[in-house]
């Protein structure tokens, strides 16, 4: 599986900004799909996951209620969409699937395959 992350780039605070993953393959809707990001000298870690049906999601506390996570089956395409960024969203933002389709774990091993990442910048 191939991942293609797009839509990063340089923001103010407040702004808002869709990230888009495409996958390679047909098996798309059977898999959980995530966002995981890294920030400048910091760990990585999960921002916002969801299953293989879209019936099931997950967000880190640090961005409940201003991003969401969706996914197009149709189009074997994830999406991330931030509201009202911040500059502690500053981040290389990671596309990655899992084998499995439901939403078992969020952790990074359950993760299989990762894109190439999309940088994206909140200035102040």
């Amino acid at each position: 599986v191939q991942l293609q992350a797009s839509g990063g780039g340089l923001v103010q605070a407040g702004d808002s900004l869709r990230l888009s993953c495409a996958a390679s393959e047909g098996t798309f809707s059977k898999r959980a799909m995530g966002w995981f990001r890294q920030a400048p000298g910091k760990e990585r870690e999960i921002a916002a996951a969801i299953s293989g049906s879209g019936g099931t999601t997950y967000y880190a506390d640090s961005v409940k209620g201003r991003f969401t996570i969706s996914r197009d089956n149709a189009k074997n395409t994830v999406y991330l969409q931030m509201n009202s960024l911040k500059p502690e969203d500053t981040a290389v933002y990671y596309c990655v699937a899992s084998i499995w389709d439901t939403l078992m774990d969020v952790i990074e091993s359950y993760f299989d395959y990762w894109g190439q990442g999309t940088l994206v910048t909140v200035s102040s």
